[in-house]
């Protein structure tokens, strides 16, 4: 194998690193999970005021939760079907 060929390799691996590190599921779960214990945490400690205003409804919990759960369906997501790397075929072997 030539030194292009090594060189256009390790590329084509690096390349596959920084895909699954920005993966853009990492990067919604992950916004998406640390936003919903946020907001979560803020719809547990609700006063009786903040109730009142939702008509009852303490839309911070459940919102929260529901922006949690989405969260972990990303990160779950992700952790079940990671990107695959293609596997790198030499020219010689192509043709």
């Amino acid at each position: 194998m030539s030194d292009l060929h090594r060189e256009v390799s390790d590329l084509e691996t690096k390349s596959a690193t920084a895909a699954r590190l920005f993966d853009i599921r990492r990067i919604i779960g992950g916004l998406f999970a640390v936003y919903g214990v946020i907001v979560t945490i803020a719809g547990v400690f609700a006063s009786d005021e903040d109730l009142k205003k939702a008509q009852d409804v303490n839309i911070n919990l459940w919102t929260g939760l529901a922006m949690l759960a989405l969260g972990l369906f990303f990160l779950a997501w992700l952790k079940l079907r990671p990107i695959k790397q293609v596997p790198v075929v030499p020219e010689e072997d192509a043709k």
